[in-house]
């Protein structure tokens, strides 16, 4: 059975609408993102998301209608399921409220639309307009509301026959009658004539037109653009007059018509007086989406990201001509809206959001972005990266922690880039404290004095100066003084005491500071020619190091006075110390040389306990330590933090009698070594914050220390601030400013954005390297033409800088496309000391080729790189091949190859560093198109593009036959595979073009050899967005786990999904939970929870899902109110408080 529940939700725009939804007088914007309804508020600081709410069903359409006399805008939701519904928002329960639903507007037997189904409302509001199918409008009337009546729409929709088949484009055209004209953008058979047809969309007695061609269309242009995809409704100028002058040999055009967006013309129709104006671009472009700067203006984006201004040119209100000029360049548009004030929402599919300020009224006209808006779609590759993995230590292996990360490869060529997607804990900014403060070393929170309740001082230590700010309330003051503090240099540490005192210690010296007016109490220096390097304090102790070669116990009780002292040996030196605030009587080291740390008896420095820290590679050296209580002392004793010079941070845990160190586990949290930051929790507890490339929040949860990620990339200090206008809140320092922030209480996904400006089509990990092999495809316009390169290079992986020279993949069959890349260790060409070959690390390409006039026995490639000394790749060989290499698998050494209609095993051998042979062992033929592999030992899952998934078995040769690759199972019903894995023994999780996901299993137990051969679904259900990818992850479950993660999986859409199966003993508490929260939740437009959920093709169309359960269904548990979650569990048999620790523990797997 098989739990599947979101980590990522979709992130792809392809709806947007403004409209008055909230307020009648405050416009609003709505954005559908696969099976969501986003709402977001224009602010001072931006656009802000109002709310987010699910429905049961992926968006496939919006618009806004208003009847008459209604306050506010009504929004009008279609689904990809063909149910539409209309909601309305309810000012007295904050809720979105459905008015009327439509079900089944479906004919089954109908082809779909060419353009995506669109819905389309009149300029007069009073007519709404459906197309989803070839020759057919579906339509309706947006009533009055009268007595008795409460419905916006008419009851049932009118199909209505039209003429024109193969239609690109609709809109309604502007008019002054009640017979609202529409225009069709056609396609006339498979010539690529296209033509331009105009009808009243109703009659002089306001019934449906028949659309009849000869009686009924009013207009019909030709000679259009043969590539021509948009329509721009102009509307009339409102003072206006018209005066057609019938049989003018010269016809007139004037406003209030339409244009045809074409590729290399542009046509404006004047469908009263039938003029045309063609417009020859100066370069053409293909123009995806259009938006309406004012009456004359429109902004076009073209595929490459480009905002063009069309203004059509007039002249006494006629209609003169037109111009395209080019603005700037955004993210390329899925959809754009006009918010108001210069200001636009561009949506987009395949790049990030943006919200634009356009000024064309200005000498200069000009576009600034304003706010970005991640977009993780479409996830066209991913890597899972588990950050704990890099020596062979015990590891962590939660994927919640936020140490575990997915770096994908997202969007398409200019708006290509790479995002490590984690899930961790928000840093939430509530203010800048000091803007253009640079290099701050560190940063300290003080009480002014023994009275104070809250921290009010702030101390700031920069390479040169100590600088000093002072709380009062909301009022942020610097002083030139405090206390007697020292500011002509950096302050290495700055502390409260007991009775009022403050510890302050410099490179010069330590001082203790009364409250005056004396200030100094006590103070020590450092021998001659000695400056203070390291310290750390608690109440009672002092340890620090003298200019790295001497290490030094202080009393702070007895005015500092000097218990101990050390000198350490020639070539050794100190490179870190702790004292722990709830131990007093000891303290840490770490040594530069030897690569260890020793627990130390602060009162004589003698040495209690030693660890040594080294490590299989020479960066074992320790950087920064604490030791903290991070979970309750009840249950654990505290833990010591090893921050290693390579990233790497050692966790010991510590005897609180002896002080001996055990448990030693390892994690990695970067490429450079990190700096603990204690911050206080309640009940004697700590969470740790380490600050380095990628900061995380080290904190207790469930009996277990956890590892979040925080957004906070940018800081370099921190430090815990308990002040009166910001409680609970920490102060972190950046490179450029000084900000205060509070952090999230939950995990939550945060994603990482590298542009690349290219496609990013595949990824590969390499754990030797610590680098991304990445297949990259970039697109450039030259004179005109579009240019494609693929190349192959290796990035960071924790950075995402470029190592090493890319390599250019360049033949003289043209343009080659990266299809797939796989990392793998295969023999090389050196032998080993016991005659073997050595192996090797090596990545593999399979290509294609995109010129079809090109060599027909070379239609793609399989490469094999080896990486040299400085990084770069470079070929060692490669294949020929006649058809396309779209995925690679590797089989106990050997090559499993995906090509058109045929499964190849290679061999391969090196026959020196730059040189080698593939020998062809087995073949299997495919249905049609393999398009994804999965190898668990000798069986390979084939998945085919059209005919589902094949299992195939290796069969090595015997007895001088050859190797043959048979298959042993089959699902055969109709499926359009798009990914495959195994998630079980004898277990395949499939996912097909229509969303849906299905595991298959083979019939080991068959009765029959038919029956054997014949795989079962044992599990299936509709996820709604198309599964690019599927990476299995091998998670060894707790004892008490209901669910073992088995895969994570991207989708077109932005989505990230973990599925998971479920253990026998909590199958059937989480099925019957998912049928009462069916049962008991509605969503907007109270659509049905199984049929959203039921898998659906082509071919089969089932009433519910069947052995799977939506956690995004049962998570929603935890947001109820406790009189619904009482209602649910009735019967259920756990109670309410069961059933929400279950449901949060399930949450805390994701």
């Amino acid at each position: 059975m098989s739990y599947i529940a979101p980590i990522h939700r979709p992130s792809s725009v392809r709806y947007a609408i403004k409209l008055c939804l909230l307020d009648p007088e405050q416009e609003c914007l709505v954005l559908g993102k696969g099976n969501r309804i986003e709402i977001w508020i224009s602010t001072e600081d931006g656009l802000v998301m109002e709310s987010s709410r699910p429905i049961y069903g992926r968006i496939s359409m919006l618009a806004k209608i208003r009847p008459e006399g209604t306050p506010t805008d009504l929004l009008f939701v279609g689904t990809s399921r063909f149910q539409y519904f209309v909601l309305a928002y309810n000012s007295q329960t904050n809720e979105l409220e459905t008015r009327q639903s439509f079900q089944d507007v479906l004919e089954k037997h109908m082809r779909d639309s060419q353009s995506r189904d669109l819905c389309l409302v009149d300029p007069t509001g009073k007519y709404l307009v459906l197309e989803l199918f070839e020759g057919v409008l579906t339509c309706n009337k947006i009533l009055k509301p009268r007595k008795g009546k409460i419905y916006p729409l008419d009851e049932k929709f009118d199909p209505l026959r039209i003429t024109e088949l193969k239609v690109r484009a609709t809109t309604f055209l502007y008019t002054e009658t009640k017979q609202p004209k529409i225009a069709f953008l056609y396609e006339v058979g498979t010539g690529g004539d296209v033509r331009l047809a105009t009808y009243r969309m109703v009659d002089e007695k306001l019934s449906w037109s028949k659309f009849d061609v000869n009686r009924n269309r009013e207009n019909e242009v030709d000679n259009l653009d043969e590539d021509a995809s948009h329509l721009i409704p102009v509307p009339k100028n409102p003072g206006q007059k018209r005066y057609i002058v019938r049989n003018a040999q010269i016809p007139k055009a004037h406003l209030g018509g339409v244009v045809v967006v074409g590729e290399a013309k542009f046509t404006y129709l004047d469908d009263e007086s039938k003029a045309v104006i063609e417009y020859s671009l100066p370069t053409p472009s293909i123009f995806v989406a259009w938006a309406a700067y004012d009456d004359l203006r429109y902004l076009v984006g073209d595929m490459y990201g480009n905002i063009h201004v069309l203004t059509i040119l007039t002249q006494d209100a006629e209609v003169i001509g037109m111009d395209l000029r080019l603005l700037g360049q955004v993210s390329k548009p899925t959809v754009m809206v006009n918010i108001g004030d210069c200001i636009f929402f561009v949506g987009s599919h395949e790049g990030n959001s943006q919200v634009v300020k356009i000024d064309l009224d200005g000498i200069e006209w000009s576009l600034r972005v304003l706010q970005t808006m991640d977009n993780v779609a479409p996830v066209l590759d991913f890597e899972v990266m588990d950050l704990g993995n890099r020596d062979g230590e015990t590891q962590s292996n939660e994927y919640s922690t936020g140490q575990a990360r997915l770096v994908t490869g997202s969007g398409a060529f200019e708006s290509g880039s790479l995002r490590s997607v984690r899930s961790g804990v928000g840093l939430n900014d509530l203010g800048i404290l000091v803007d253009d403060l640079e290099d701050i070393r560190g940063v300290f929170a003080l009480r002014s004095s023994a009275q104070s309740q809250f921290d009010d001082v702030l101390v700031v230590s920069l390479p040169t100066e100590t600088r000093i700010f002072t709380f009062n309330g909301q009022d942020i003051e610097e002083v030139d003084s405090f206390r007697g503090l020292e500011i002509g240099g950096p302050t290495l540490l700055a502390m409260n005491l007991p009775d009022g005192m403050i510890l302050q210690v410099t490179e010069a010296s330590v001082k203790i500071l009364g409250p005056g007016p004396s200030y100094e109490a006590a103070e020590w220096r450092p021998p001659q020619e000695k400056s203070i390097t390291n310290v750390s304090a608690n109440a009672g102790h002092i340890l620090l190091s003298a200019s790295g070669t001497a290490l030094v116990s202080l009393d702070i009780t007895q005015g500092l006075k000097e218990l101990a002292a050390w000198t350490l040996d020639q070539g050794n030196e100190i490179a870190c110390v702790h004292v722990p605030s709830q131990y007093p009587g000891i303290g840490f080291v770490g040594f530069w040389k030897s690569g260890t740390i020793s627990v130390l008896d602060l009162s004589n420095l003698e040495v209690v306990f030693s660890e040594n820290l080294s490590r299989r590679n020479n960066a074992s050296i320790p950087r920064h330590i604490v030791m903290a209580q991070i979970l309750p002392e009840a249950t654990s004793g505290p833990t010591l933090f090893v921050a290693m010079e390579d990233g790497v941070v050692l966790t010991f845990s510590v005897d609180k009698s002896s002080y001996h160190l055990f448990g030693r586990k390892s994690i990695v949290l970067g490429t450079q070594h990190a700096q603990f930051h204690i911050l206080p929790r309640k009940g004697g507890l700590n969470n740790v914050l380490a600050t380095c490339e990628h900061p995380s929040l080290i904190y207790g949860s469930e009996g277990r220390i956890n590892y979040s990620a925080v957004t906070a990339d940018d800081a370099t200090s921190a430090c815990s601030f308990d002040s009166e206008a910001f409680p609970a809140s920490v102060v972190v320092a950046t490179s450029t400013n000084l900000k205060i922030s509070d952090i999230d209480t939950e995990r939550r996904t945060h994603v990482r954005t590298l542009p690349m400006g290219r496609t990013v089509r595949r990824i590969a990990y390499s754990a030797t390297e610590r680098a991304f092999g990445i297949g990259c495809i970039k697109r450039e316009l030259r004179d005109g033409e579009e240019e494609i390169t693929s190349t192959f290079t290796l990035v960071e992986d924790m950075l995402f800088n470029q190592v090493g020279e890319p390599y250019v993949l360049e033949d003289a069959n043209g343009p080659e496309l990266i299809e797939c890349i796989m990392r793998t260790e295969l023999p090389s060409s050196r032998l080993g000391e016991n005659g073997e070959r050595e192996p090797v690390e090596r990545f593999i390409l399979g290509t294609s080729f995109l010129d079809e006039a090109a060599d027909q026995n070379m239609k793609g490639r399989i490469l094999v790189f080896g990486i040299d000394d400085e990084r770069n790749p470079y070929l060692i060989s490669s294949l020929n091949l006649k058809c396309a290499c779209r995925r690679i698998a590797i089989l106990d050494g050997k090559i499993v190859a995906a090509l058109t209609k045929t499964v190849v095993v290679y061999n391969f051998e090196e026959t020196s560093e730059k040189s080698g042979e593939f020998t062809k062992l087995a073949t299997f033929r495919s249905t049609t198109v393999p398009i994804d592999l999965s190898v668990t030992g000798n069986i390979i899952a084939v998945a085919d593009m059209m005919q589902s998934v094949s299992i195939v078995e290796y069969v090595p040769g015997k007895g001088g036959l050859p190797d043959k690759l048979e298959q042993v199972a089959k699902d055969y019903q109709a499926c359009w595979a798009t990914a495959v894995t195994e998630v079980e023994e004898n277990s395949w999780l499939q996912a097909d073009h229509d969303g849906n996901l299905l595991v298959l299993s083979r019939n080991i137990d068959g009765v029959t050899l038919e029956d054997k051969k014949r795989m079962r679904v044992t599990s299936e259900m509709n996820l709604g967005e198309q599964v690019n990818v599927i990476r299995r992850i091998n998670i060894e479950p707790s004892p008490n786990a209901m669910i073992v993660p088995r895969a994570f999986l991207g989708t077109t859409e932005g989505s990230i999904y973990l599925y998971s199966t479920i253990l026998p003993a909590s199958q059937d508490i989480l099925m019957r939970l998912q049928e009462q929260m069916a049962k008991h939740i509605t969503t907007v437009g109270d659509l049905d929870f199984k049929i959203y959920r039921s898998f659906k093709n082509a071919e089969r169309d089932t009433s519910e899902p069947f052995r799977f359960v939506d956690g995004e269904l049962i998570e929603r548990f935890l947001d109820l109110e406790i009189e619904v979650q009482t209602e649910i569990c009735a019967g259920l048999g756990p109670s309410v408080e069961d059933v929400r620790a279950m449901v949060e523990e399930l949450k805390k797997s994701q």
